[in-house]
């Protein structure tokens, strides 16, 4: 054969194989305190899962050891148009956290058990109820959820975090995917600008569904 022709053959299968290693992002770039956070994944078939996250709503809170906190609610809904159920398992430990820019604070997360609906965001705590209640009682604890989201279903939830008194905020924060893994991600914005101060990505559980592709 010609060895020009062989050149050519050789060029091209290495172009064919540079551009079919080319894949999408599997994490979430450096986001503004504005950012939707928004996560839309597609399976093998192209059909989605999509993860909304919004909030904050806050207030003062003290619990019944008389410690003062900031109580930060924040919601995720998860939307499932893949062919197959969804099982989340989402698990913080009582352990608390604390962000390298202020040394010495820090939070705390909790999951009340309550369904989050849209028609209630608007409400006092996104409609969450008995929420001092549910703090007093699950301060302590470990925080965990099992929810299975069926084909074509959606359904959303509550987080709740506690900050130390004298954070500065305000706080944004988002759940989402690496590969079967859930990731929820905490960013401090600060200053006139509202600039990203910090950042703390907590691994939090996982899915069942394999083989997720985060959309551009």
């Amino acid at each position: 054969m010609n060895p020009a022709l062989l050149l050519i053959i050789a060029t091209t299968g290495l172009l064919s194989c540079k551009q079919g290693d080319k894949s999408t992002p599997q994490t979430v770039k450096t986001e503004t305190v504005n950012s939707a956070r928004k996560y839309v994944y597609a399976d093998s078939m192209g059909k989605l899962l999509i993860i909304e996250n919004g909030g904050p709503k806050g207030e003062g809170y003290t619990d019944p050891t008389g410690k003062e906190y900031f109580k930060t609610i924040f919601w995720t809904r998860i939307t499932n148009e893949t062919d197959n159920s969804l099982v989340l398992n989402i698990n913080f430990p009582a352990d608390s956290y604390e962000l390298p820019s202020s040394p010495g604070k820090h939070f705390k997360i909790l999951l009340p058990s309550d369904t989050m609906t849209f028609n209630n965001l608007n409400g006092h705590n996104h409609g969450l109820e008995d929420l001092e209640s549910f703090l007093d009682n699950a301060i302590r604890k470990s925080a965990s959820s099992r929810r299975t989201i069926h084909s074509k279903e959606s359904s959303g939830f509550y987080v709740v975090i506690l900050f130390d008194k004298g954070f500065g905020g305000p706080f944004r924060t988002g759940l989402s995917l690496k590969g079967q893994n859930l990731v929820y991600r905490i960013s401090r914005f600060s200053g006139p600008s509202n600039s990203l101060t910090d950042e703390k990505e907590i691994d939090c559980g996982n899915i069942n569904l394999k083989n997720l592709v985060l959309q551009k």
